[in-house]
């Protein structure tokens, strides 16, 4: 059992959140946010790089020069690695370099990352963040209470809130079912509506 402060629209403690899910150092397993953000940065790579080996480049079927009495070290094509204009020898080719992330991994990896956040005082709980989705405004809010920079999450993708988070300058806005380890990671304050985090927490279960 896990006690959480929630804060009301006001960032001022209005209640607890108790969950069943174990949120202590112990649960921060390093080396599994470790491979998601790994799997998470390489399934962003777009791996259309590509260069022509000596088979793909056109012409070459003639001998360049002939065998003997030039001085120079043979040659039985133009368009061999070893001569100007010619193919790339193991270059690189078109590939995917997504990596699989199971169900258990992932679900570790949002418990160590709630974990983490509350153990070091960066995790911010609020019942509903108000706002009239406009950046202006949240980021006074967020900057004010020292949450800068910020991950907000909200419960709905639709909301003024995460309206008004997507465009802060040292912050990100997404919504809960959306929510990545990677973006929780890169910013140092997590920020969460109380409907997601239960969200969050009721998957982890």
């Amino acid at each position: 059992m896990t006690d959480i402060t929630v804060l009301n629209s006001k960032f001022e403690s209005s209640g607890k959140l108790t969950t069943e899910v174990s949120l202590t150092a112990d649960d921060i397993n390093v080396p599994v946010v470790h491979q998601i953000v790994k799997a998470t940065l390489a399934g962003r790579r777009q791996g259309t790089h590509s260069t022509k080996t000596r088979g793909n480049k056109r012409g070459g079927g003639a001998k360049p020069f002939k065998q003997k009495g030039t001085g120079r070290a043979r040659q039985g094509s133009s368009r061999s690695p070893l001569m100007v204009g010619g193919g790339t020898a193991f270059g690189p080719t078109p590939r995917d370099y997504s990596q699989n992330v199971n169900k258990k991994m992932a679900l570790k990896g949002i418990q160590s990352i709630i974990a983490d956040k509350l153990q070091a005082g960066k995790l911010t709980v609020v019942e509903k963040l108000d706002s009239d989705g406009k950046t202006k405004g949240m980021f006074k809010t967020l900057n004010d209470k020292g949450l800068l920079p910020a991950l907000v999450v909200t419960a709905a993708s639709d909301s003024l809130a995460l309206r008004a988070a997507k465009n802060l300058q040292w912050g990100k806005g997404i919504p809960v079912k959306g929510f990545s380890v990677y973006e929780a990671v890169k910013f140092e304050n997590l920020v969460i509506e109380k409907e997601a985090l239960e969200t969050l927490l009721n998957r982890v279960v």
